[in-house]
């Protein structure tokens, strides 16, 4: 089976930047291959004396605290070779989405080479997410355990909470570090390493690994003494960068600072955090995560652009054949805790897929989001996304007008469910808002299987073998 990757697409919102004052740490979950079946889980709080996690990928035995807070999770279906839980909220209401593939450049891994027995993807929610009561804690925690084990990948990882959001890239085998995102800014990680100025002195912004200034001293790896530049010191900017990677920050910032035409998709410079020319909405980091360079010539689709071949082909889209699971973790401020974090969850290919809202403060997970098969099956939602992809984008064009009803329909839905949910909280909020999980989700299945029916009957009709009797006699 292919391992979960995270050749992801990541979008971070400050609470002054989203429209309802949420902090929203946002991602696309990719695989190197288009099959990676995965489902959705809740975890109950438990104490565990002693307790120890082993990894399934690289080995590494951790130590774990005591007490492990509820979550949420999205693991493979198959852990036989390992976890990836990718992404959750915790029981207090602290959010963790890793990883996003980076890269570090050659000369600092001649310092310091990734390991082969350290915390990689696989272990980072299952280690930290459910020992960690702020953004702020998950950082410091996963960073302490980069410095100690290692770690065989690059990657970036982000947390949020009610007030804040933390962004951290690794750097090598052991070297790491993270910054607050200022509340009135959004940011886009498109696999590539993009910190920007690091302050170490400013530890109310920023954290880094113990040794990190000494390290880059030492090995003379600053180009530019006098400044911290995170993304000069340790990232790529090479033509990978410029192709796969820089598009895609190209076209979120297009979508939010429309203002700024000055920018290309190759640039190799454009700022990490940007403020908004208006206030962000969840619809509109929907849009994002599942749009593939729409209304440009670089539309895989040819949508509402005219655009060559080679243009539709030239950059890697945001939304492709290899999404597998997008959340969304979105902690609001404007509502009691008991009921303010939500795991919106799309699966198979996003730009057809619509995003579910899911209460995190559950003990279940609905059956068809938890019962993820190896085999195809239409009575899974992974699977059942996975198939309306395979039937939809040969027909892209003939398809798209119902499509697009379809996932504006269940948008709709799910902003009046979140709202009644809201309205309703009453007696047990566990219990209350996990059957309110299951309503969602099961109005929102019953639709897409509505569509499934709907697409079949309309692609029996598009066969090129269809032949009227009599015809040409």
């Amino acid at each position: 089976m292919l391992k979960k990757s995270s050749d992801c697409t990541e979008i971070l919102m400050g609470k002054a930047a989203s429209m309802d004052g949420s902090t929203i740490v946002a991602r696309n979950e990719d695989g190197y291959g288009p099959v990676n079946p995965i489902k959705v889980v809740a975890h109950p709080a438990t104490d565990h004396k002693n307790a120890t996690f082993t990894s399934g990928v690289t080995g590494v035995t951790v130590p774990l605290p005591d007490h492990a807070y509820r979550y949420t999770g999205t693991p493979q279906a198959d852990q036989s070779d390992g976890l990836y839980e990718e992404a959750g909220i915790n029981e207090l209401n602290v959010g963790m989405s890793a990883t996003e593939t980076t890269a570090t450049n050659a000369r600092v891994l001649g310092y310091d080479p990734l390991v082969d027995d350290g915390v990689n993807e696989e272990a980072m929610v299952t280690l930290v997410l459910p020992y960690i009561k702020t953004a702020k804690e998950g950082a410091q925690r996963l960073g302490a355990l980069l410095e100690k084990y290692g770690t065989g990948e690059c990657n970036s990882i982000a947390f949020n909470d009610q007030d804040e959001i933390w962004y951290l890239e690794t750097a090598g085998g052991h070297h790491w570090a993270a910054m607050r995102l200022p509340d009135n800014t959004y940011a886009v990680a498109p696999n590539q390493t993009v910190m920007e100025e690091v302050d170490v002195n400013d530890t109310d912004n920023f954290l880094v690994a113990t040794d990190l200034v000494d390290f880059v001293n030492q090995n003379h790896l600053n180009p530019k003494p006098g400044t911290f530049n995170f993304r000069d010191i340790f990232g790529t900017h090479d033509e990978s960068d410029a192709y796969y990677n820089t598009p895609r920050t190209w076209y979120g910032q297009k979508m939010f600072n429309p203002s700024i035409t000055d920018q290309t998709p190759t640039d190799q410079d454009m700022p990490f955090a940007r403020v908004p020319e208006k206030k962000i909405a969840i619809e509109d980091v929907e849009f994002f995560l599942s749009s593939h360079y729409n209304g440009t010539p670089y539309d895989p689709f040819g949508t509402f652009a005219s655009g060559s071949a080679d243009d539709q082909k030239k950059y890697r889209s945001i939304a492709m054949d290899r999404n597998q699971c997008s959340s969304i973790l979105q902690i609001r401020n404007d509502v009691p805790a008991d009921h303010a974090a939500i795991q919106w969850i799309a699966m198979g290919f996003f730009a057809y897929a619509p995003y579910v809202p899911f209460f995190t403060n559950i003990n279940d997970t609905p059956e068809d989001y938890k019962n993820t098969t190896m085999t195809v099956s239409v009575d899974n939602v992974y699977w059942l996304s996975k198939t309306l992809s395979v039937m939809i984008e040969p027909h892209f064009h003939e398809f798209v007008a119902t499509i697009n009803a379809y996932r504006e329909g269940c948008q709709s839905y799910a902003r009046q469910r979140v709202a009644a949910t809201d309205a309703g909280v009453t007696g047990d909020v566990t219990d209350y808002l996990t059957k309110s999980n299951a309503e969602t989700a099961g109005e929102v299945s019953r639709r897409t299987h509505g569509l499934f029916d709907e697409l079949v009957k309309q692609g029996l009709l598009l066969s090129a073998t269809t032949w009227e009797k009599g015809q040409n006699l």
